[in-house]
């Protein structure tokens, strides 16, 4: 399916690994001019590389920590007007709520809502102007199932997602669309390193990870990515304020 975008710009927000990694390749692969960031430069530029080798079109890379106020004024300088944004940020750390001080939850609060939030507050109006914008933030499952252990990245999370349900319906009329992506388990590196941890041969690791999910497996970066691209296409102008779950079943609601 040819998706519409080719030619457009794109910000993706920590590029270098993982899902964002792959939701850089799949638009890429659809002809899209890339800014990606990330923290280690020889990781990114690597990553530039394989993308660019691979497709062929523009990459920049922009070494920095999204989540600071100098690492999104350097995203944003590298390409002022992105047609598609993708917001990205690691993740808190586990713990129990009541070992958390306040500034554990601000730190969140600023990583995995604010963040995403500034943003989409520097680049919605002129996708609003050009009547053409992507926007999708790369959230968490657990969005939908709380994880007792991830308190700090529930409550954050959460909190970006109540501001997008709201967002989302005012600028879907300029063919403006923000949606969440929550992804389940999929073999990046923070779940790999699940298996140095535990002491286990990756393939061993991750066919016990997988054996109580429904699709019996995890789930592999590509197929993020190309979900992500889709929901950036031209053909998703319809599709605005949704939660789309990828997580092989797991989730076991009706809604």
């Amino acid at each position: 399916m040819d998706l519409g975008i080719k030619g457009r710009k794109a910000i993706v927000c920590a590029a270098s690994k993982g899902l964002g990694k792959a939701s850089a390749m799949s638009l890429a692969r659809d002809g899209v001019d890339l800014v990606i960031t990330g923290r280690t430069a020889e990781t990114l530029d690597a990553t530039a590389k394989e993308i660019a080798d691979e497709t062929g079109v523009s990459v920049t890379t922009v070494i920095g920590d999204i989540k600071t106020p100098e690492g999104r004024a350097a995203a944003l300088a590298a390409c002022p007007n992105p047609d598609i944004l993708i917001n990205n940020a690691g993740g808190p750390p586990r713990g129990n709520f009541r070992d958390f001080t306040p500034e554990d939850w601000q730190e969140a609060v600023n990583g995995n809502m604010i963040t995403a939030i500034e943003l989409i507050k520097a680049t919605v109006d002129g996708m609003i102007e050009r009547k053409f914008g992507r926007i999708v933030n790369i959230t968490s499952a657990a969005v939908r199932q709380p994880i007792p252990e991830l308190c700090l990245s529930n409550a954050a999370r959460a909190g970006l997602t109540g501001f997008v349900a709201g967002l989302s319906r005012e600028t879907v009329q300029h063919n403006v669309t923000i949606n969440n992506i929550l992804p389940g388990p999929f073999a990046t590196d923070r779940l790999l390193s699940g298996a140095k941890d535990a002491g286990m041969e990756v393939d061993v690791y991750l066919a016990k990870v997988g054996s109580s999910n429904p699709a019996k497996r995890v789930g592999q970066p590509d197929e993020f990515g190309d979900a992500c691209a889709f929901l950036c296409s031209a053909k998703a102008g319809f599709i605005t304020g949704q939660n789309l779950l990828l997580d092989g079943g797991n989730y076991k609601g009706t809604m």
